[in-house]
């Protein structure tokens, strides 16, 4: 094990020691003045059941940062294993919702049901994190369903292998 104090001039080993956990990979969509907005985002969990609170933590230095602070609402997509493509297409640009279909919810958020599950929510809380911040959303809608999920660890995408789990058992 590799010991050290996180400072300015070890931020990747840092990063690298994070890495170690594994989680979900998830799209978050806004609706701006400037239209729909996008982003991935794997800094999803969720905060209370009452009331329903789930949080994403968006990065400062993102260029839709300022569109996503601003926003009223939005919607977190939990993406399937199959979902790299849309992943890598939301971190590339804002506007990639031409590689999925989408409708928009009764707020006006743009949202897709070709994922594992969805949240859509108000802005409850929002909190100055370092160089992210903290998005608290309260949840007025979810829906879920059945598949595998995609899975971000070590700085690569893969996906849950239940056949490790049950024999693990």
């Amino acid at each position: 094990m590799l010991h050290f104090d996180p400072t300015d001039d070890n931020h990747r080993m840092f990063r690298d020691a994070l890495g170690r956990f594994s989680s979900g990979v998830t799209i978050v969509t806004a609706n701006t003045p400037e239209g729909p907005v996008g982003m991935t985002a794997n800094s999803f969990t969720s905060v209370s059941m009452e009331p329903p609170l789930v949080l994403w933590c968006p990065a400062k230095s993102s260029s839709r940062y300022a569109l996503f602070a601003d926003a009223t609402d939005f919607a977190i997509h939990v993406l399937e294993a199959q979902q790299k493509e849309l992943a890598l297409a939301f971190a590339r640009s804002g506007t990639a919702f031409d590689a999925v279909d989408t409708a928009r919810s009764d707020r006006g958020v743009p949202v897709f049901d070709s994922c594992l599950a969805r949240f859509e929510c108000e802005t409850y809380g929002f909190h100055d994190a370092g160089d992210h911040s903290i998005m608290v959303g309260l949840v007025r809608h979810a829906a879920f369903r059945q598949g595998a999920p995609l899975i971000f660890s070590q700085g690569t995408f893969g996906q849950f292998d239940k056949e490790v789990e049950k024999a693990n058992v």
